[in-house]
């Protein structure tokens, strides 16, 4: 079985598009969405709807993540990020922040061996592989997790860093990120899963996409367009410190 995975698309319609024409060439028998699908600014509109086009036309699973959380909030005075979220709720279709705040934390297939989440299994926020700005003991991973059933991958978003590891019988994966990456490298990721019967290979894919053109949408039309521009191009915010231990190289494989 052929599982794609991806997630942290962030409203970057270019990013995305390159992803789905490159997993379309793996013919994958299922797609996962990992969240957190339009809080960004590189034409979220467009993100939004080749998103729905995918669900509607591969069946893509869909899990919320944390900004999808936010878009199901009233907006007040108090609203941590309103500015930004009123920007994206004009652009979006109405109903949109809805339906992915209302998304489920969490969803399995192939027989259960396969989870996917945006953070941790009951939690969008909580990061499942990192400690502050280093990565988290296995003890620490396996405590978040809690009960995992049968499953013998579980794959999450939320960081934007890619990694894998192996806890026991477990594999652990970050897919990393569509978009706002932050470790140097502004190439759009995803995740291929193959296998079943409780042996899954894990491959990171590394795909080019119109950084220029994104960037230059959010500087025309963004809220905080140039800072957006600016992250995109350069494949890492102003401010990302980022260890670089136990990352993966693009295309490789774990067993």
């Amino acid at each position: 079985m052929k599982v794609a995975v991806f997630g942290d698309v962030h409203g970057n319609r270019w990013a995305l598009d390159a992803v789905a024409r490159d997993i379309e060439t793996h013919r994958p028998d299922a797609w996962v969405n990992l969240g957190d699908q339009v809080f960004g600014g590189a034409d979220p509109a467009g993100a939004w709807q080749l998103q729905q086009e995918l669900k509607a036309q591969r069946g893509v699973l869909e899990v919320r993540g944390n900004t999808d959380e936010r878009l199901g909030q009233p907006l007040t005075e108090t609203t941590e990020k309103r500015e930004m979220l009123a920007w994206l709720h004009a652009q979006l279709p109405e109903g949109a922040g809805a339906s992915v705040a209302a998304l489920p934390t969490s969803v399995t297939l192939a027989g259960g061996e396969v989870l996917a989440a945006h953070g941790t299994p009951d939690s969008a926020w909580m990061y499942l592989l990192r400690d502050g700005k280093a990565w988290a003991s296995d003890d620490l991973v396996q405590e978040r997790l809690g009960d995992t059933g049968n499953a013998r991958v579980v794959i999450v978003g939320h960081s934007h860093l890619e990694h894998v590891r192996q806890i026991g019988s477990l594999t652990v994966v970050n897919a990393g990120a569509v978009s706002r990456q932050k470790d140097g490298s502004p190439l759009a990721r995803w995740v291929l899963l193959e296998g079943g019967d409780g042996i899954w290979t894990v491959t990171f894919r590394r795909v080019p996409y119109d950084i220029e053109a994104a960037a230059q949408w959010a500087e025309a039309h963004a809220y905080q367009g140039a800072k957006e521009a600016a992250h995109l191009r350069a494949g890492k915010g102003s401010k990302e410190a980022v260890g670089r231990a136990r990352h993966p190289e693009p295309g490789a494989p774990l067993t």
